[in-house]
């Protein structure tokens, strides 16, 4: 009879270097350009002796993963968060033979230029965008990619044309019908890309990005709600219609509740004009926009992409 010597295994791993803040200024003469990331780098692969006995032979040291990403900022620029993960994960791969898969995840912040006075823009000054984060993360592992680009913190509101009426009702609902209420949510989203690492073929990502969020914020605004999920469905499906490149989006949408404050105690009728603000609890719509025939991909909870 054999005695298994080691009843514990080894199950899924990985490790890295996360949230390298990296910082790139590119100097067109008077004109500056910021890309202003944090890049996390996980790897995994032949790493089951290190968690063994401690042999760190095959093992890339973090700080080196740390290094290499400011090293490649400098030789490679970094045209968009996509393309600058890809030759990250592509690297990793390529370069060490026991690292048979690499992802990389990033989130972008956004500056734009401060007008100088009694000119259009300035070449060197800048203020931080608030809108949103933009998010990307490359998977690679040496024959196939996975890039899925996303955004968080988008804070979007319609004042009208939105209703929420004819739901079900039991002995615990005290939520009045309304024909007009204002609709407000943060949107989490991201997208699904079906390239599949033909360099001729390759999505432009900075203007993939635009045009997705565009499409999103359009099928918001022009939405006649009557329920978040109707909505979420619009902007999901706005962008599968029309950006061929894409072939799942998944959204997660809290409902960022605006309730009619009671003013007739004071004497005051209130006519859709002021409202409480509540953070919380609130209403969290999810949902996958898939184009048809295509498998969901993407992790339903967002927060462990």
């Amino acid at each position: 009879m054999t005695v298994n010597s080691r009843p514990a295994i080894l199950g899924q791993n990985q490790y890295g270097k996360a949230e390298n803040r990296v910082v790139r200024i590119t100097r067109d003469g008077a004109t500056h350009h910021i890309k202003d990331l944090a890049v996390s780098v996980s790897l995994s692969g032949d790493m089951a002796e290190v968690h063994y006995s401690g042999s760190n032979a095959n093992v890339l040291p973090t700080d080196t993963t740390k290094n290499t990403v400011f090293a490649f900022a400098k030789e490679h620029g970094i045209e968009s968060a996509e393309q600058f993960g890809i030759h990250l994960a592509r690297h990793f791969v390529t370069s060490q033979e026991p690292i048979r898969r690499a992802r990389i995840r990033i989130e972008e912040y956004a500056w734009e230029r401060i007008a100088a006075p009694g000119a259009d823009g300035s070449g060197h000054s800048f203020v931080r965008k608030g809108q949103e984060t933009r998010l990307a993360q490359i998977t690679y592992d040496g024959s196939s990619w996975e890039v899925v680009s996303g955004l968080k913190d988008l804070t979007v509101m319609n004042s009208t044309d939105s209703e929420f009426r004819g739901y079900v009702k039991d002995k615990y609902t005290t939520l009045p019908e309304t024909r007009d209420r204002i609709l407000a949510t943060s949107v989490c989203g991201r997208w699904r890309f079906n390239w599949t690492g033909d360099e001729q073929h390759m999505p432009s990502w900075e203007q993939s990005y635009e045009q997705v969020r565009t499409h999103m914020l359009r099928a918001f605004a022009e939405t006649y709600s009557l329920s978040l999920q109707q909505t979420l469905y619009q902007m999901g499906a706005r962008v599968i219609e029309n950006r061929a490149e894409i072939d799942e989006v998944r959204l997660s949408l809290p409902n960022k509740h605006h309730f009619l404050v009671d003013l007739e105690p004071f004497g005051l009728k209130n006519d859709n004009e002021v409202y409480l603000a509540a953070d919380r609890p609130y209403g969290l719509i999810e949902a996958t926009v898939l184009r048809d025939g295509c498998e969901p991909r993407i992790p339903v909870d967002l927060t462990n992409l």
